[in-house]
């Protein structure tokens, strides 16, 4: 069975999670907290030497990184991958863009608005710059949206997960979501899928 050291609150932490519901892999969860100083521990380090979460174990002692990696290896031969070669790029599309010109932006204005104790005051004039970008991000994914219902392919999957994380919570990093109707659509289209479990999830002990 799987271990995945995962921050409750993270984006990035609930892909997995999410994946993991949805696919019936079981799996345990180990809570390492980024705040506290737990990912930078030696005895984390040793497992991923980033002290970054999450972090996936396997019973042997392997162990991934990064929360589209195991998106990818999660899904592999299944429904949450298209089985179409150039579909297939699509979605590594739209997962490399959710990292580098949504992520950095929608997550991080939650994480110091929200999530990081005094972050909205520490945060400052970085503000802008976050929503900019990450409204510029948001506009590229209503544009997709009103061609297509989803980012991975003719059918729900692993680029949509990887997209949703941030996106649902978006409002947390003060981004005024009301214009984009599309997307608010496309939310509450992964939230009836199959398996779909919240953010707050945990899987019984």
């Amino acid at each position: 069975m799987y271990t995945l050291y995962s921050m409750q609150n993270s984006g990035n932490c609930y892909k997995p999670r999410l994946a993991m519901a949805q696919l019936g892999i079981p799996f345990n969860l180990v809570d390492v907290d980024s705040l506290d100083g737990s990912t930078r521990k030696a005895e984390y380090l040793v497992k991923n030497p980033n002290g970054k979460v999450p972090l996936l174990e396997w019973p042997v002692g392997r162990f991934l990184a990064e929360s589209n990696a195991m998106l990818l290896h999660l899904a592999d031969g299944t429904e949450l991958i298209p089985y179409d070669g150039y579909e297939r790029a699509l979605v590594w599309q739209w997962m490399f863009f959710e990292q580098y010109s949504h992520e950095p932006y929608i997550a991080v204005a939650r994480s110091w608005l929200h999530v990081v104790p005094g972050g909205r005051a520490q945060a400052g004039d970085k503000v802008i710059e976050w929503h900019e970008k990450g409204h510029k991000a948001l506009a590229v994914m209503e544009e997709h949206l009103s061609r297509y219902a989803w980012f991975s392919g003719p059918a729900y999957g692993v680029a949509d997960i990887a997209l949703y994380a941030y996106t649902h919570v978006a409002h947390q990093g003060d981004f005024d979501m009301s214009a984009y109707v599309r997307i608010g659509d496309w939310l509450n289209r992964v939230a009836a899928t199959p398996g779909f479990v919240p953010l707050a999830w945990r899987p019984s002990a």
